[in-house]
């Protein structure tokens, strides 16, 4: 099955936050994928504490690619 969501961002959980609250301005949701929360809950561990990655839907892909360069920019 196709998703209709696309990936426009992986990071620290710092980042994928600071962009998410942007992103939610410009009235994108987002949807944050944790592995290590995933795992953490399951009951394993996992080398990548912290890391996560940021998915829109594909018909804000372009408008939240904005808004993620300009968030990198000012950060």
């Amino acid at each position: 099955m196709e998703s209709q969501y696309s990936k426009v961002y992986s990071g620290s959980f710092i980042v994928v936050q600071l962009i998410t609250q942007n992103l939610e301005k410009e009235g994108i949701t987002a949807i944050v994928k944790d592995e290590t929360e995933s795992a953490r809950l399951a009951g394993f561990g996992t080398a990548t504490y912290g890391f996560q990655e940021l998915y829109v839907h594909a018909s804000e892909k372009s408008k939240a690619e904005a808004v993620i360069a300009t968030t990198l920019a000012e950060f």
